[in-house]
């Protein structure tokens, strides 16, 4: 059985679109929801946060398939930076890679299949330089420029996701 996990972006929840989406998808993926934003929190305390509760949540298993939206995509890398030996493989949606958080590991690149999906006309996260710190954190990776915008909402609903995360 997958051990599949969504991770919502930063205003987002698990109960949202995408969330919804994957649950019909399969069925059996956990899609939680993270502290909510609040502007009255720091972003870096915020994803402190977040990073122990998802800590928590795939603490106990392993060969984890993560798919990351946004804010989401941050803290599906890092976990994975953190450990790899318990992550199968990355989807990223429109990620958000260009934080500082992410500057310690530039020298400690990932080799688990890494599939990214950003919108060229993402207007919240620009594609261009999460591109390069993709490339800078990820060996295997496949980056796809779409037709789409920050959300991805006619992007994921084509992808093939059975391909991308197959049965076991």
């Amino acid at each position: 059985m997958q051990n599949i996990i969504f991770i919502h972006g930063l205003e987002s929840s698990g109960k949202g679109f995408k969330g919804r989406l994957f649950r019909k998808i399969f069925p059996r993926i956990l899609t939680p929801d993270f502290k909510a934003f609040d502007p009255n929190i720091s972003m870096d305390e915020l994803l402190d946060i977040r990073m122990q509760e998802l800590d928590l949540i795939l603490a106990t298993k392993k060969f984890w398939i993560i798919i990351g939206s946004s804010f989401g995509g941050l803290m599906a890398t890092l976990y994975t930076l953190q450990n790899p030996d318990k992550v199968d493989r990355l989807i990223l949606l429109a990620p958000f890679l260009t934080s500082h958080k992410l500057r310690p590991f530039f020298n400690k690149v990932i080799e688990i299949p890494v599939k990214v999906y950003h919108g060229k006309d993402d207007n919240v996260v620009p594609y261009l330089p999460s591109r390069e710190k993709a490339k800078l954190l990820f060996s295997n990776l496949v980056y796809n420029i779409v037709d789409d915008d920050h959300s991805l909402h006619k992007t994921v609903q084509v992808i093939n996701w059975g391909e991308l995360v197959p049965s076991s």
